[in-house]
């Protein structure tokens, strides 16, 4: 097939996956992939963007209105990420471009780095390795660190019990802990507690598992409030977004031992970690990093792949978004 017949597909964000991607598709797509150093603008006036009708892109990619202004034949967005809080879903909606994201194909996975997270900065795991990896100990480590808090028959309150919340549940009622949760709404057909307000989840939990998406309605729905309510010896897990908590007042609230610790996955200003973070033996930290298996990196391929030969076949897309519910 001639390259010119070979639809084009902008590539942009870094994305974990393209390097197995790219390789199993190039014959299929002409993937175009911008050099971060260097404008969108710029590029695309060396590609003839009237000719992309499809882009595939990163959470860490802000796809605004303005940059689908410089696509105008764009007609499919897809995302690597479960969320779509990085798109403008609005405009996609009113110029008519299809949009499919990850959907639940990272749940388990995200699922078990949340309960990793939360084992690790309840029983101090990081804390006892760093403990042992420095030399010369002057101290013991009942002076280095707190008495491990244990997890089993822990009450954990989860916010969003989506797929991801749903299989955070399933694994801690395997620890005897005893769930309950917050969502947009009560969910049929679950026994778990409800709880219309986080405030009202937090007093009742030992720890919060935060897992919903990101919007206008949730963006900090873990404040100074919920984080007093939860109390000194609570603990947080965040492998949502990095917005859904106030970050500023969490490392407050750390500093003044207002909670017991956190095991965050997200950050509100990624790549940037507050540096205060790096010191405390009760937070665990990790690099955005929870989804990423051997096994979701394949998933995600065969996705991605199969939703640009469904879309350029005029088939149904896989985990496709229904813009028309965006309010």
């Amino acid at each position: 097939m001639a390259e010119e017949a070979v639809p084009k597909v902008l590539v942009l964000g870094p994305l974990m996956c393209f390097a197995t991607l790219e390789p199993l598709y190039s014959h299929k797509f002409h993937f175009l992939s911008p050099n971060p150093n260097h404008s969108l603008q710029h590029f695309l006036r060396l590609h003839h963007p009237s000719s992309i009708r499809a882009l595939l892109c990163s959470a860490n990619y802000s796809v605004s209105a303005q940059v689908l202004r410089l696509l105008p034949s764009l007609r499919l967005l897809l995302t690597t990420s479960a969320g779509t809080e990085h798109i403008d879903l609005r405009e996609c909606r009113r110029r008519g471009i299809q949009v499919a994201a990850a959907g639940g194909i990272f749940s388990q996975d995200v699922a078990d780095a949340a309960v990793a997270l939360l084992l690790d900065v309840t029983r101090n795991i990081s804390a006892a390795d760093r403990y042992l990896r420095t030399p010369n100990h002057a101290n013991p480590p009942s002076e280095v660190f707190t008495f491990a808090s244990k997890l089993s028959g822990k009450r954990i309150g989860i916010v969003g019990l989506g797929s991801i919340g749903m299989e955070v549940a399933k694994r801690l009622e395997s620890f005897g802990c005893i769930i309950s949760y917050n969502s947009k709404h009560k969910k049929a057909n679950v026994s778990y507690p409800f709880y219309s307000s986080v405030v009202d989840l937090a007093t009742t939990c030992d720890a919060l598992v935060v897992c919903c998406a990101l919007n206008e309605q949730t963006k900090h729905i873990i404040n100074r409030e919920v984080i007093s309510a939860l109390g000194k010896g609570g603990f947080i897990v965040n492998v949502g977004r990095g917005g859904l908590i106030d970050e500023k007042e969490l490392v407050k609230c750390l500093m003044e031992g207002k909670i017991g610790g956190a095991g965050l996955d997200v950050f509100e200003n990624e790549p940037h970690v507050p540096k205060e973070l790096f010191q405390m033996n009760n937070v665990v930290l990790s690099p955005h990093c929870a989804a990423l298996t051997d096994k979701s990196n394949m998933d995600m391929c065969e996705l991605v792949g199969g939703n640009l030969e469904a879309f350029f076949s005029n088939r149904p897309l896989i985990n496709q978004v229904m813009l028309d519910m965006v309010e």
